[in-house]
C-alpha cells in the first residue's frame, strides 16, 4: 500500500478536477477508544492512499472494501461497520462506521482528433460536461497555450492514426476533423476496426465528402452495418446549425447530438442510504 503526505482534501480535490476514479472514506461515528475521531477522513484510489484514519487492520479492510467497489465500477454511498476487536481484530474494543463514497472518475471519454478551429471549439464546450478528453494531431506545435489549463483533457501528438486508435479506452465516442482528408479517412478506417470496442463516431466534413469516404471504406472491407455507425455531417440529427458554418456553430450542434449518445443508461440508482440505514446510525 502506497501511503502519501498529500492531505485528503488536496488529494480529493485534484483527483476530481483529473477524472481519475477514487473513494472518499468518513469516520461518521465512534464509540468506546477508537484511533481516530468521527469526522476524519482518507481518500483511496486503486495504488494510493491519502491521510488515515488511524491505523490498523479497520483500515485496511476499509482500503480493501473501496478498492473492490473501484474495481467493479461500483459508484454510490455504503456504511461499514467495524468491532474494534471483532471484525477488525484489534484491541481498542471501540466501534466506528465509515461512510465510503465512491467516485467512478469521468463517465464518458471524448476522443478528439484535430486541433483546428472547431476542435478548438468544441474542447471548450465540454470542458464543464466532466468528460475524460483526450485530444490528437499530428502536427508539431498543434495544441493551444490554454490547453494546459483544461482539467480531464490529455493532448496527444499522434503522427500514426493506427496507433492512436489503438491506445484509445474501450468505450471511447470519437470525434475526426483533421486538417487533411487522408488522415481523416485513415482514423476512420482505424476505428471502424475496432468495431463496438468505439461508442460512436462522428466526422466533420460534408455529404460529398462521405460518399468518397464511404465508397473506399467499403472497398477497404467494411460492411454496411460498419459505415452506417458513422455520423457525417456531425450534427445533422440535432437540425444542424442552420446554414451556419462558423467553427462555434458546427460545435455546438455537434455537442448536441453527442450528448444523448454519450448519456449512460445503465448507471445504478444513487439516491443515497436507505433512511432506516441512518436512522439506526444515528
Amino acid at each position: 500500500m502506497s501511503t502519501h503526505a498529500e492531505s485528503w482534501h488536496a488529494a480529493l480535490h485534484r483527483l476530481q478536477r483529473a477524472g481519475v476514479p477514487h473513494a472518499l472514506a468518513t469516520q461518521v461515528t465512534s464509540a468506546g477508544s477508537t484511533p481516530r475521531e468521527p469526522g476524519a477522513q482518507m481518500v483511496i484510489t486503486a495504488d494510493a492512499v491519502f491521510d488515515t484514519l488511524g491505523g490498523g487492520t479497520f483500515e485496511w479492510q476499509t482500503i480493501e472494501a473501496a478498492r473492490q467497489r473501484l474495481a467493479a465500477c461500483e459508484p454510490g454511498m455504503s456504511l461499514e461497520a467495524f468491532s474494534l476487536g471483532g471484525r477488525s481484530g484489534q484491541c481498542c474494543g471501540g466501534f466506528v462506521n465509515v461512510l465510503l463514497e465512491v467516485f467512478p472518475g469521468s463517465p464518458v471519454t471524448l476522443a478528439l482528433f484535430g486541433a483546428g478551429h472547431v476542435g478548438r471549439e468544441i474542447v471548450r464546450l465540454a470542458e464543464p460536461l466532466g468528460w475524460q478528453l483526450i485530444w490528437h494531431d499530428s502536427r508539431d506545435d498543434a495544441f493551444p497555450a490554454w490547453a494546459d489549463e483544461i482539467p480531464r483533457l490529455e493532448c496527444r501528438r499522434t503522427p500514426d492514426p493506427a496507433a492512436a486508435v489503438a491506445e484509445l479506452p474501450a468505450g471511447s465516442h470519437a470525434l475526426v476533423m483533421t486538417h487533411d482528408h487522408a488522415e481523416d479517412r485513415a482514423l476512420v478506417d482505424a476505428l471502424l476496426r475496432r468495431g463496438e470496442a468505439c461508442a460512436s463516431l462522428g466526422l466533420i466534413g460534408s455529404q460529398s465528402k462521405w460518399a468518397s469516404f464511404r465508397s473506399r471504406l467499403a472497398d477497404a472491407g467494411h460492411d454496411e452495418s460498419a459505415l452506417a455507425r458513422v455520423r457525417c455531417p456531425i450534427g445533422m440529427s440535432t437540425g444542424g446549425t442552420g446554414g451556419d458554418k462558423r467553427p462555434y456553430a458546427i460545435a455546438l450542434a455537434t455537442l448536441a447530438e453527442l450528448l444523448p449518445l454519450a448519456a449512460s443508461t445503465d448507471r445504478p440508482d444513487q439516491r443515497g442510504l436507505d433512511p432506516a440505514v441512518l436512522r439506526d446510525l444515528f
